[in-house]
């Protein structure tokens, strides 16, 4: 299918509502049609539509990935059945003996991929704290093939310099792997900025509703273009027609979510910062963030999601029994706010040691700040934080 609409001077809020083809071309449908088809008609014995088997190629997964290149600037994408199928298939592009290096502050199922599944195969990994540079360059050795960041990081939201890092490895002969799943390429864009292929939980900002899984690559490297499609082909990990449907549906909104999100986080950032029971908050969007500056540097915005430390562990279970309107959740990116305790759940996969050096204590509190009124969200805080400071918490706390 040819771009009729969008590829040529709209900006980036235009984009999202319109993606790579603008209506369907066959019928006017001004939304793409869910192909719910796994295979295709030939028309004849050397004459094809283009389509043929849908795990290997799908018109609805199509649109989608056409419309993230867009979005993210790249030449391709290709759409996985979740993130982490994004993830494997990216590895599956190394062999052993490699060697990658990679964000020790990051969603604990990439650490239990890399070291409890593909180490098994010959690839290793060092695990390093990518917003400090010179720590970066003392992990690289002469088998290193690869960077892998997530920016920024899940859950201490440390950002990395994509440029230098970027610089770094290609001098090598490696590439670089940005995991943009929490900005989403409506405020950031890696390619532009250095990397050279970036990944997508599109199960968090692109769908944006809590209601599917997707994942996606995108890069703008020929040579790659052909193993990784078949790799998504030959594993079968590629988005059914209706998740990708999902998927492209909530793309149209995701320019007036992420300012919702953003203009909410910030508001909640400052006011948990003044409240007796939160010892710290990691929010990137504060001017006194060790990457604030780098952060304006290479992104748009500061996104929807905080991390906090309580003052004390005691008021974990307090604060996650006692809110109501933020669901007590895994995952992130919806519309309504989650809260996350990480040590138990996104991280428990990474070893204690691992885990304490990151940040990841037992008093962090992931918060995924959604659209709702955001003086809602922070009254929804202030009950819970009142249980803590004057309810059954103080007997919890003693005893």
């Amino acid at each position: 299918m040819e771009d009729t609409y969008c590829n040529n001077g709209y900006t980036l809020a235009t984009r999202v509502v319109h993606g790579a083809v603008s209506f369907d071309p066959l019928t006017g449908a001004v939304s793409t049609p869910i192909y719910q088809s796994s295979t295709f008609r030939h028309p004849g014995l050397y004459e094809s539509t283009g389509f043929d088997y849908s795990r290997g190629i799908n018109p609805t997964r199509t649109e989608l990935e056409r419309t993230l290149a867009l979005l993210e600037k790249g030449k391709y994408c290709l759409a996985f059945a979740s993130g982490m199928g994004a993830i494997s298939g990216a590895i599956k592009i190394f062999a052993p003996g490699d060697h990658l290096v990679v964000s020790e502050d990051l969603y604990g199922g990439t650490y239990r991929l890399f070291n409890e599944y593909y180490s098994h195969y010959g690839f290793s990994f060092s695990w390093v704290d990518t917003s400090d540079f010179a720590a970066v360059e003392a992990a690289l050795r002469p088998e290193t093939k690869a960077l892998f960041i997530e920016t920024p990081s899940n859950p201490m939201m440390k950002v990395t310099d994509i440029r230098r890092c970027g610089e770094l490895i290609r001098k090598r002969g490696g590439i670089l792997i940005a995991d943009n799943t929490f900005l989403s390429p409506y405020f950031q864009n890696p390619l532009e900025t250095g990397a050279d292929m970036v990944i997508h939980s599109g199960t968090k900002y692109l769908a944006g509703h809590n209601d599917t899984l997707s994942g996606f690559i995108v890069h703008s490297l020929p040579e790659l273009e052909g193993p990784l499609r078949n790799i998504q082909k030959s594993e079968g990990a590629s988005l059914a027609p209706f998740d990708a449907w999902l998927t492209l549906r909530g793309i149209k909104t995701l320019a007036v979510r992420m300012e919702k999100h953003g203009q909410n986080a910030l508001k909640i950032a400052r006011w948990l910062r003044e409240q007796p029971e939160v010892e710290k908050v990691f929010y990137p969007g504060f001017e006194d963030h060790p990457q604030y500056a780098l952060s304006q540097s290479q992104a748009r915005g500061f996104g929807g999601m905080i991390s906090f430390y309580l003052k004390d562990a005691a008021f974990v279970p307090v604060v996650l029994k006692n809110v109501s309107l933020i669901l007590f959740a895994e995952s992130l990116g919806g519309v309504e706010s989650l809260i996350t305790y990480p040590l138990v759940q996104t991280h428990e996969a990474i070893p204690q040691e691992m885990r304490l050096a990151a940040g990841v204590n037992d008093r962090l509190m992931r918060l995924s700040v959604g659209i709702e009124d955001p003086d809602d969200i922070i009254e929804d805080l202030r009950r819970a934080f009142n249980v803590c400071r004057h309810g059954p918490c103080k007997k919890e706390i003693g005893s």
